[in-house]
């Protein structure tokens, strides 16, 4: 079995945990720069593998050089790591360190290893994310500015400052989709599959972005059952013994994208034929509304996986066959 690390990250510094020749835990210290990360990754043994706990952007650094020094590094997150070991007792950083060691060695075979996405892709996700955060600010300062209107009296400085802010925020949110739209059709994967996205009735570019930048441009997220299950719009049976409760949707999913498919559904409902029959008919057999929606969402990205793997253009004529009627093949 190849030499497992087990490192805890933290922004300064991170714990690594290893078994030397003897089978004795060991613990050591790594500055989380640039050199630090460099010399440590230098003294590996060929055959080592590096464990961490996902922590956002405190792994990124160790993830990028460890892909450029061909090291394979896993990520998982803490709450895999945490019910996969049993009752726990205790915490510190060399501890869990040493846990994320034995989650390594137990789950090899189930270890997946990542690759830091290209530069265009991060830039893209970086312009996404602060698009969003951005839109959320205006939403609460226009909400604020709403509310104001039911008081008697109100601070005019506050007033003009507020619409200042405003029309900055507009100003901003406008330039980064520019930039956005702009780095989508500067690179030919990234411009093939957001028009072929945008091209289904009823997903708009907000979505497909979104689409592209959660799922590594479909390369992280490769499969329907994978995108479905991480956007929370897939049920899991609910059974135990002679009990047996109706499947439900996992809460552990990206809300963001959930609410995203959920606007799609409903454009797609209104003004989509083909996903206008299916609501239809899901309605006709006394199904609830929330349920329909939610198969909708579902229905949507089995479609989207469909063109992407494809590469053909949605067609509102188009007809699938059924599988039964295809020659099988010797």
């Amino acid at each position: 079995m190849k030499q497992i690390y087990g490192i805890d990250l933290s922004q300064e510094k991170f714990d690594v945990n290893f078994l030397n020749s003897d089978n004795k835990s060991k613990s050591f210290i790594v500055k989380n720069n640039l050199t630090g990360i460099v010399d440590f990754l230098g003294n590996l043994p060929k055959d080592a593998i590096l464990c961490a706990e996902h922590t956002g952007v405190y792994g990124e650094l160790l993830v990028f050089i460890s892909n450029c020094m061909n090291v394979p590094i896993s990520l998982s997150t803490g709450y895999e790591i945490r019910h996969s070991l049993g009752l726990l007792k205790g915490k510190s950083d060399q501890v869990d360190a040493c846990r994320i060691r034995e989650y390594g060695e137990r789950f090899y075979d189930k270890l997946k290893f990542v690759k830091y996405p290209d530069e265009q892709l991060k830039e893209l996700k970086e312009l996404y994310n602060l698009r969003a955060q951005l839109v959320k600010e205006r939403k609460m300062l226009q909400t604020h500015e709403k509310g104001k209107i039911h008081m008697p009296y109100n601070s005019i400085k506050v007033h003009e400052i507020s619409e200042s802010m405003l029309k900055s925020l507009s100003k901003a949110i406008e330039d980064l989709e520019f930039e956005i739209a702009g780095l989508i059709m500067s690179k030919q994967e990234l411009r093939t599959n957001y028009k072929l996205i945008i091209g289904i009735k009823g997903i708009g570019h907000v979505t497909a972005c979104d689409l592209i930048v959660t799922t590594g441009n479909f390369k992280e997220i490769d499969t329907v059952r994978k995108a479905a299950s991480y956007a929370g719009v897939c049920p899991f049976p609910n059974s135990s013994g002679k009990m047996v409760k109706k499947s439900r949707v996992s809460h552990m999913a990206d809300k963001k994208l959930k609410s995203l498919l959920y606007l799609c559904s409903v454009s797609a409902v209104n003004t989509n034929p083909e996903y206008k029959l299916y609501f239809l008919r899901k309605k006709q057999e006394g199904k609830p509304y929330f349920l329909i929606m939610n198969n909708v969402a579902n229905k949507l990205l089995r479609t989207i996986y469909s063109i992407i793997n494809s590469k053909k253009e949605y067609s509102l004529g188009h007809v699938t066959t059924d599988p039964r009627n295809l020659k099988k093949v010797a």
